[in-house]
């Protein structure tokens, strides 16, 4: 298992991204041009939540870190120029959202991100 990929992204750089109190540091990782698919209980697999371009994706990362809840980085591998990793959030009510995603850099950049989320209900 490496912890390091090309271009200087690496587990810590997503770390202080995920983690971080704004989306601004995750934000940041994204290629102009990155496509996001997210699927879950709204959002099936045959008609994923599709974010094309940093704009998008800001967007919807605005409004998640505009919650209170809490970010952290549970387990991530890093191959060459593919990430997996675990993201715990928790709300201050004791619900809590486990996501599962699968990354592709192209220069250190994420340019394709495909997440499974689910959460207590």
């Amino acid at each position: 298992m490496s912890t390091h990929a090309t271009h200087g992204f690496d587990v810590e750089t997503l770390r202080r991204g995920i983690e971080a109190d704004t989306a601004a540091p995750l934000v940041s990782l994204y290629a102009p041009d990155a496509e996001v698919r997210i699927v879950d209980r709204y959002d099936q697999p045959s008609r994923p939540k599709v974010l094309r371009g940093r704009d998008e994706i800001a967007e919807m990362l605005d409004d998640v870190y505009s919650r209170d809840m809490s970010h952290r980085l549970a387990r991530c591998v890093v191959q060459g120029d593919q990430v997996a990793f675990t993201e715990e959030c928790a709300y201050p009510d004791g619900v809590r959202v486990l996501a599962e995603s699968m990354l592709s850099l192209r220069n250190g950049e994420i340019v394709e991100q495909t997440t499974v989320q689910v959460w207590d209900e």
